[in-house]
């Protein structure tokens, strides 16, 4: 999508059933997720695993937001 736009095609997707409002969230997915991925590279974020940090530490320091909130 954010390579060749134009090149799009929903109907194949409207063809097999899936609704206007689906495809209109799918889009809306996508563009977060891009929107997150550009921001993250930007401020130079990394990965906890590149971090250093195992599975086990990245989910204690993760679930400190369950029990906080992020303010």
């Amino acid at each position: 999508m954010t390579v060749s736009p134009e090149e799009l095609d929903a109907s194949p997707a409207l063809a097999a059933g899936v609704s206007r409002a689906a495809l209109r969230d799918a889009i809306y997915v996508s563009a977060a997720f891009n929107m997150i991925d550009r921001f993250a590279d930007a401020i130079g974020a990394t990965p906890h695993s590149e971090a250093g940090l195992s599975r086990d530490e990245a989910m204690a320091h993760e679930g400190r937001f369950f029990e906080e909130g992020y303010a």
